[in-house]
């Protein structure tokens, strides 16, 4: 078996699911937000108004929350879910702790 990155699932392991129409919900998202992120750089450059890069700033940061949510709940309804309904209790426990850090981590906790 190959050596496998440290913040890399084993192959066997990689197991991602995203529904089909959330997948095209985000990729429209992540565009619009490397746009907001193109315009940031260009009113740095253009030495905008601090507090008018402030405003855009918050604004990346919450449509970037927004994809995070998504990724969350299909996480849950899938991964989560799948996990606790094939009632092997050791691996439902460690799917749960699994959700309760990435939780933390997307909340910055």
């Amino acid at each position: 078996m190959e050596a496998v990155g440290k913040n890399e699932p084993a192959p066997e392991t990689v197991h991602g699911y995203i529904k089909a129409k959330d997948k095209e919900k985000l990729r429209n998202r992540l565009k619009r937000i490397e746009g907001q992120v193109r315009g940031l750089q260009r009113m740095v450059d253009e030495e905008a108004y601090c507090v008018d890069v402030l405003t855009q700033v918050a604004s990346v940061v919450s449509a970037l929350e927004k994809v995070g949510m998504l990724v969350l709940k299909d996480h849950v309804e899938h991964c989560v879910r799948e996990s606790i309904e094939g009632g092997d209790r050791q691996k439902a426990d460690d799917k749960v702790e699994e959700l309760t850090a990435a939780v933390e981590r997307f909340l910055r906790v």
